[in-house]
C-alpha cells in the first residue's frame, strides 16, 4: 500500500520526535558530565556547560577501586550470560521439540515465573544462598557461616536460568520444520546430537538476542549485588557508582561521566549483534 505525502511526512515526524526523546537523556548526561563543580554549587540549570571539563572522566575513574569493579562485573556478566544461554537454549529446545508427559503444565508453571517480580523472591534466595552447606564457613547442615553470600556464586547462580529466556528459545525453535527431527532420528541421532548438530548451529539470532538481554540485565544490576554482597572486594560497577553520592550532595558531573563509561560495553555489544537481535525478535513472534 502506497502512502500519501502527508502520511509519509507524519510518519517521519513521529520517528524524529521518538528519536529525539530517546537521544535527549543521553545528550543531557553527556553535557552534565562536562560541567564544572561550580555550576552545581551555583544551582545553574542549563543544558550546555558554561565551560567544558573533559578531565571529569579522569577524575571519576580516580575515585573508587574501578579496576576491581570492572573485573567483578566482567566475571559475573560473562559467566552468567554463557551459563544462561546454555540452560535457556536447552530448555527451550526441550519444550519446543520433545514430547513428554506433563509438558504443557510444566511450561505454564514456568511462565508464571515471568509474572513474579524479583523483589518477591529475594528473601527466599537470600536464605538459600546463606544456607549452602560447606561454603563460607557453613557446616554440612548449612549453618554457622555465610554460605555463598558475598561471593561470585551469589551473583552468578541465580542468573543462570530464567523463564523469559526459556520462552524465547521455545518460540524460536518452534519455527523449524518437524522434518528436520525426523531426518535426524532416521540417521540414528539422539536428542543431544539433534540439538548440537542441527539446531544450535542455526541459533545465532536467538543466542545474540538472549545474550544482549542477559548482558544488559546483569551488567546493570544494582539490586542483587546490594543485597548479596557487603565487601569492597565484591563490589560491581553499579555499586561503585555510589562513591559519587555523598551525605549532603551528589557529584552529578562525575556520576554522569562514570555512568557513560560504564554503559559503553552495552552500546558496543548491541551494535555488534543488532542484526541477529532483529532477526530473532521477528522469528520469535511468528509461531506461538
Amino acid at each position: 500500500m502506497k502512502l500519501s505525502k502527508l502520511e509519509r511526512t507524519a510518519a517521519y515526524l513521529a520517528l524524529v520526535l521518538f528519536s529525539a526523546a530517546t537521544v535527549l537523556p543521553l545528550l543531557t548526561a553527556f553535557f552534565t558530565s562536562m560541567k564544572g563543580d561550580e555550576e552545581f554549587s551555583l544551582g545553574a540549570m542549563r543544558l550546555l556547560p558554561a565551560s567544558w571539563h573533559p578531565e571529569n572522566y579522569t577524575r571519576a575513574m580516580r575515585m573508587g577501586d574501578w579496576p576491581t569493579y570492572f573485573k567483578n562485573s566482567a566475571i559475573v556478566t560473562a559467566v552468567a550470560v554463557a551459563g544462561s544461554l546454555a540452560f535457556n537454549s536447552l530448555a527451550g529446545f526441550t519444550f519446543a521439540r520433545l514430547r513428554f508427559k506433563g509438558k504443557q503444565p510444566i511450561f505454564l508453571t514456568l511462565l508464571v515465573g515471568m509474572m513474579v517480580p524479583a523483589q518477591v523472591v529475594v528473601i527466599p534466595q537470600f536464605l538459600i544462598l546463606k544456607s549452602v552447606p560447606l561454603f563460607g564457613g557453613n557446616d554440612w547442615l548449612g549453618a554457622g557461616g555465610n554460605g555463598w553470600l558475598d561471593s561470585y556464586y551469589a551473583l552468578i547462580v541465580p542468573e543462570l536460568a530464567g523463564a523469559f529466556g526459556v520462552f524465547m528459545a521455545r518460540q524460536f525453535y518452534l519455527q523449524f520444520p518437524r522434518a528436520l527431527d525426523d531426518a535426524a532420528y532416521i540417521d540414528g541421532a539422539g536428542y543431544l546430537r539433534l540439538f548440537f548438530s542441527v539446531y544450535l548451529p542455526q541459533s545465532g539470532p536467538l543466542l545474540a538476542t538472549l545474550g544482549i538481554f542477559k548482558f544488559v540485565a546483569v551488567w546493570n544490576d544494582f539490586f542483587h549485588p546490594l543485597i548479596y554482597t557487603n565487601s569492597e572486594a565484591m563490589r560491581t560497577l553499579q555499586l561503585g557508582l555510589q562513591v559519587f553520592r555523598g551525605e549532603h550532595q551528589v557529584q552529578y558531573n562525575l556520576l554522569m561521566a562514570a555512568s557513560l563509561l560504564v554503559s559503553l560495553p552495552i552500546v558496543v555489544m548491541f551494535f555488534v549483534f543488532q542484526k541477529q537481535f532483529i532477526r530473532s525478535m521477528v522469528a520469535s513472534s511468528v509461531k506461538g
